[in-house]
Parts: structure tokens; C-alpha cells; sequence
């Protein structure tokens, strides 16, 4: 049974994480704000650019003049997987969730027989990867150093995986990342980006028509490595929400945990101080009645 100085050292030093986790809490609540102001400011954004790359992409259909990232290289043998994580932890099953998504489709792609290889945004997906498919790592992204995620951010990892596909590296490619709901609910999302699939727009009998100018081949080729940008950043916002929002849920499951345990040995050390105090009594009166 630990005597009373361990029991006081402990509450003093489940209090002082009580107070480490508060202020995570209340940090992560305000960087959730913002984050999750930018994550939803960036929705009609995307849906409304895929609405048009859809539309576009039905006017062109099948035709062999369909640009590449459209159409793909007509093989799904090798497949690139994105995996999209955090570079710090404490975050609950922010991370876990995302990487066991991915190892999930990893395996399933190996077992049929197809080529995995592996690209990884952020240092806790990496670590975690690595453990069970590090052979497929081709590269990795870090983004410790980035404040404040923004477009530019989005443009450097697509540009690499541009120019991969450019070199015929891998046929398909699919990131993966956590779609933000609220702060106790983070979607993990699998989304193909190469190539692009757009859901083809309803058909208006009273829509207008356009002519385009130059052709939509043309415009595809230009807005499809800018819609593999647009993709890779709305998963970086969804992802930067979801974690600050894992994060407040978990500081908070530990602040509620540390106070119960403080409770708990509050009440181990009262007891065991008054054990002290009565035994230090019996003695007084046996060594009185002794007299």
C-alpha cells in the first residue's frame, strides 16, 4: 500500500496533467473554429467545380480525345494510395482511423494482385504505414512546418503525383483522409482522383446549352490537374477540422479521467491518513494504560 507522500506526489502530478490537458482542450477548440470555418468554405467550392468538370466530362464521354487524367491509362494495375494524416498526436483515433482504411484497401489491392505504392502526408500515418507495408513507400510529404494549411500546400503534393502519373508510375490514384462532421464525428474517406470520375449532371430539358471555346477536351486538360489540386486541398481542410476536432474530444475524455482520479485518490489518502491517526492514538492510550 503506497504511503501517504506517494499519494500526495501522485495527486499533485495527476493535477498539473489535469491542467496540461484543459489548456490542449481550450487551444484545440479555438483552432477548431477556424479550421472548420475554412473546411466548410470550401464545399460549395468543390461541389460546384465538380458539377462543371462533370458536365464537361459527359460532353466528352468516351471520345479518344478525352485527356488522360480523364480517361486513364486504360490498366488499374498499379495503384497509388495518398494517405493523408496528421504530424502530431494526442488526437484520439483521429490517425488510427484513416491508416486503417488504407491498410485495409492496401491488402485488399495486394490479395487481388495488383502493384501498391504509397505516399504519405504527415508524420503519424507514415509511422504507422511503415510498420506493415514500409516495402511500398514510395515518398513522403511533410508538413511540419506549415502554420496554417493553405492552396499552396495542396499544389506541391499535386504536383508530384502529376508528375508520377506523367512518368507512367501508377494507373490509379486514391487519397485518403477524414471527412469532418462534428467534434465527435470524423468520416474516414477514400476518394479516387486519377483518373478524375465526376458524377454526370441531371438532365434539364430547359437547360441552357453552351458552346465552349476553346473545345471541352481542351478545357478538361486544363482544369483536371487543377482539379487533382482542389481534391487534395478540400481533404487537407476536412483533415485539419477533424483533427482539431478529435483532439478537443479526446483532451476533454482526459480532463474528465484525470479529475475522477484525483477524486479516487483524494479519497485513498484520507483514508489512509486517518488509519495513520488512529494507530498513532491506540498507541498513545496502550502506552497510558501501560503506565
Amino acid at each position: 500500500m503506497p504511503n501517504l507522500k506517494d499519494l500526495k506526489n501522485r495527486i499533485a502530478s495527476v493535477k498539473n496533467t489535469r491542467k496540461i490537458t484543459k489548456a490542449m482542450q481550450m487551444v484545440a477548440a479555438a483552432k477548431l473554429r477556424r479550421a472548420q470555418e475554412a473546411a466548410e468554405q470550401s464545399r460549395p467550392y468543390t461541389t460546384r467545380f465538380n458539377a462543371v468538370m462533370g458536365g464537361l466530362a459527359a460532353s466528352v464521354g468516351g471520345s479518344g480525345s478525352a485527356p488522360k487524367l480523364l480517361s486513364g491509362t486504360g490498366s488499374d494495375q498499379v495503384q497509388l494510395l495518398v494517405v493523408m494524416t496528421s504530424e502530431r498526436g494526442l488526437c484520439g483515433g483521429f490517425n488510427t482511423n484513416i491508416v486503417k482504411k488504407a491498410k485495409t484497401h492496401a491488402a485488399k489491392l495486394i490479395a487481388d494482385g495488383k502493384d501498391v505504392k504509397i505516399l504519405t502526408v504527415g508524420k503519424k500515418g507514415r509511422d504507422q504505414m511503415k510498420r506493415e507495408f514500409g516495402q511500398y513507400s514510395v515518398g513522403h510529404v511533410d508538413l511540419t512546418d506549415v502554420k496554417r494549411i493553405g492552396y499552396t500546400d495542396a499544389q506541391g503534393i499535386a504536383k508530384d503525383v502529376l508528375a508520377r502519373f506523367d512518368a507512367e508510375e501508377f494507373d490509379v490514384a486514391t487519397i485518403f483522409f477524414a471527412q469532418f462532421v462534428n467534434v465527435v464525428t470524423q468520416i474516414p474517406t477514400a476518394q479516387q482522383i486519377i483518373p478524375a470520375s465526376f458524377e454526370a449532371p441531371e438532365v434539364d430539358a430547359t437547360a441552357t446549352l453552351y458552346d465552349y471555346e476553346p473545345s471541352e477536351e481542351a478545357i478538361l486538360a486544363d482544369l483536371l490537374p487543377r482539379g487533382v489540386a482542389t481534391a487534395i486541398f478540400s481533404a487537407l481542410l476536412e483533415n485539419g477540422a477533424s483533427e482539431q476536432g478529435a483532439r478537443m474530444s479526446a483532451m476533454d475524455n482526459a480532463t474528465r479521467n484525470a479529475g475522477e482520479m484525483i477524486d479516487k485518490l483524494t479519497i485513498q489518502y484520507n483514508r489512509s491518513r486517518q488509519a495513520v491517526i488512529t494507530n498513532e492514538l491506540i498507541e498513545i492510550i496502550s502506552g497510558a494504560e501501560a503506565l
